[in-house]
Order: C-alpha cells, then sequence, then structure tokens
C-alpha cells in the first residue's frame, strides 16, 4: 500500500467507498476500507445529522465528504434564492413532458411527496456557492480524514480549509487536462474516474485514463492517484494498482448491499443488468451520467423528447418523478418498473448478488490478495 495514502487518511485498505448512505460508509471503514459519505443535495442541518451518526457508529476508523459543487454551472443561483424560485423558470413543454412520460406508466405526477424534503420549494437551490460553504462549515466540525469534490477544481475556501483542519483534499477528474489543473490548484489526492463510472463521468476509458493521468502529473508534484470506473472485483482494484494507482475509488458495487439506499427493485434490475445495460445520459442530472438504461433515459433521446435542461434544472424536473416512480413500483405497478433507473456505472455486469457492504470489503481483500500472489507466480 502507498504509505502516502496512510498517512493521509489513515486507511488500513486502499479501498475506498462513495455512498450516500451513511450505514455503507460506517460498515467499509469498520470492515478495514475507507467510507466516504456522498452529500450532494443535502442540506448542511441533514449533513450534520448524517454525520453525527456516522461518528457514533463507525468505532473511530476514518471516513470523508464528498461535496457536489460545480466549477462552472450554465444557471447560476444568486444569493437567497430558493429551490422555488429556480423551479419557477422550467419550461411547460417540460412539465407536459414528464408528465405524460409517468402517464403512460400509470404513475401519477401530481402525487403528494410529504415525506420528501428534497422538493420542498423553500429550500436553497441545488449547488448555490453558499449552501457549499455551509457545507463545509458542518464536514470540518467533524473527524473527517477527507474531504473531496465532484465537477471541478474544488473553491479555494475548501483547499484553505482542509490545509488548516490537516484533511486530505481530493478531487475527481475525467481527463489528463483535468489532472493537471488539480494538481496546479493544491488537491493532495486525484480520483481519475473512467466513462465506466456510474453518474457524472467523462469519455476515457478507466485503462487509459489511469496511465494518462499518471504520466501527465509526473515532475509536477507527488500527488497520489485512486483509480475509478467500473472497479467491482479485488482483482481489478490489483491490476489498477499494477498500474501506478495508490489505491481505488468504487461507487457502483455498494448500490447491490443490504445497507444500500437503493430501493429494492432497483437492485433487482442491477442484478439482472449486464454491463451494456447502462447509458452515459443528461436526462438525470443536466450533466452526462452513466445510470441504468430505462424508459426515462430512453423517452428523454427520443424525438418527442424537448431534450434536458441544463444543471441544476434537469435534477429539479427528474428527481420528484422519479421519487414518484419507485414509490409506485415498490407499490407493485409493473408499468413503473420500467422507468426505475439510478446512477451506475457497467459494473452493473459483475453484480450477482446483494450481499452486505462488509462482505463486500473482504472479498475485495481476499481476491486482491489472489492476484498479487498470481502476479508473483509470474516473476518466477
Amino acid at each position: 500500500m502507498d504509505s502516502r495514502i496512510r498517512t493521509m487518511t489513515g486507511a488500513e485498505f486502499p479501498l475506498f467507498a462513495f455512498s450516500h448512505c451513511r450505514d455503507v460508509v460506517a460498515a467499509v471503514s469498520k470492515a478495514g476500507g475507507f467510507g466516504v459519505f456522498g452529500a450532494a443535495g443535502v442540506t448542511p442541518e441533514e449533513l450534520e445529522t448524517e454525520l453525527a451518526w456516522i461518528d457514533a457508529h463507525i468505532d473511530g476508523k476514518p471516513y470523508g465528504v464528498d461535496l457536489l459543487i460545480p466549477e462552472n454551472l450554465t444557471v447560476r443561483t444568486q444569493r437567497g434564492m430558493t429551490r422555488g424560485d429556480l423551479a419557477a423558470s422550467i419550461p411547460d413543454t417540460h412539465r407536459a413532458f414528464v408528465k405524460a412520460l409517468l402517464a403512460r406508466h400509470g404513475v401519477d405526477a401530481d402525487r403528494p411527496l410529504p415525506d420528501y424534503r428534497r422538493d420542498d420549494p423553500t429550500r436553497p437551490p441545488p449547488y448555490q456557492f453558499e449552501t457549499g460553504e455551509a457545507l463545509m462549515d458542518v464536514a470540518f466540525r467533524h473527524p473527517i480524514a477527507l474531504i473531496a469534490n465532484a465537477l471541478g477544481v474544488p473553491p479555494a475556501s475548501m483547499l484553505e480549509r482542509a490545509r488548516a483542519h490537516k484533511v486530505a483534499c481530493a478531487a475527481l477528474v475525467g481527463a489528463r487536462e483535468h489532472a493537471i489543473r488539480q494538481v496546479d490548484a493544491g488537491v493532495d489526492l486525484i480520483v481519475a474516474q473512467g466513462t465506466e463510472a456510474g453518474g457524472h463521468c467523462g469519455e476515457v476509458s478507466t485503462m487509459v485514463l489511469i496511465p494518462e493521468v499518471l504520466r501527465a502529473i509526473r515532475g509536477m508534484r507527488p500527488v497520489p492517484v485512486l483509480a475509478a470506473g467500473g472497479i467491482m472485483t479485488g482483482r481489478q482494484m490489483a491490476g489498477c494498482m499494477a498500474m501506478g494507482a495508490a489505491g481505488v475509488w468504487t461507487g457502483s458495487v455498494w448500490l447491490a448491499t443490504m445497507e444500500a439506499e437503493t430501493s429494492p427493485v432497483f437492485r433487482e434490475k442491477m442484478v439482472a443488468a449486464r454491463s451494456r445495460d447502462t447509458v452515459r445520459s443528461r436526462s438525470r442530472t443536466g450533466k452526462p451520467a452513466r445510470q441504468l438504461k430505462s424508459a426515462w433515459t430512453d423517452a428523454w433521446e427520443s424525438p418527442e423528447s424537448p431534450g434536458p435542461l441544463a444543471m441544476p434544472l434537469q435534477g429539479i424536473v427528474s428527481e420528484p418523478a422519479m421519487q414518484r416512480v419507485n414509490r409506485a413500483a415498490e407499490a407493485g405497478n409493473e408499468q413503473a418498473r420500467a422507468l426505475v433507473s439510478y446512477f451506475v456505472g457497467q459494473g452493473v455486469g459483475l453484480i450477482e448478488s446483494v450481499p452486505s457492504a462488509r462482505a463486500v470489503v473482504v472479498a475485495f481483500m481476499e481476491e486482491f490478495a489472489d492476484a498479487l500472489e498470481d502476479m508473483r507466480g509470474f516473476m518466477v
């Protein structure tokens, strides 16, 4: 293991697990990996609740927080704006398109979601800079060992606060030029994420991206690189580290665990899916994001589609709709199942069951050790 990773984060085994589920984060860290809580879409108050729970259940093991503060947004928000203010700018054509799409699958687009707090029009708009600062206020009050930013160079305040708190600051990249900018900006750790990854991703494969990034930053500063994108097994992890990665950053593999936030219907679809059943689409967030192919993604690519809106407007359109879809599917609506989707990478084809998060960590460790033993055999 790269000693820099252990020094930076305290990780016993360089398996980083990104998850929106606090149970997964705690379970992975306690099993010897390193859990990272994905805080996209939460309020500072909600983040406080989640991190306090993790602190109480992680047995003192290290963990991190991933914030989504985009460097570039087409739709800019102003101080004092609310989610409702942004929602008012969504064209009627898009609202009508979603309503008709849901209706064709037996889903009521007007069904109230009283317990779905993210649709509250009084909430701050998604990805607002001021909200990001408030989220950092919360994160740095907790004993985190790492803070990461997705979609661009971290804000200067994140880098400064991380240094002041002696917390490693990481950033995700999808191309060599992004890695160079991140090193110039001062990040401590790079997550090089290939196009196989679930969620927001670029167009370069993990197999090509890792050596390309390592070559690009060689001679600049000694910044460790974690490999990401389609990594579901310990043997893949060993392969990435053989290319020079200091560890791996994983996400999709945790979606099919017992603790995950995903719905039972989506887990069933993941087990049944193959690697070609994902698509890189703007239909969920407004930026290209890999997700399970479904009637939802198909509809947004059809000639009848008005086209996805820019981020964050597309999310305001899609997320409440997908909540209604998931609830209808869980209630037994077979038509709604066709619309069920979520962010997942091409590694979904390797998902065959729904184990515990701890079992996944153990399997990674065992397969990683087996791969190392096999490689030693080549040296004889």
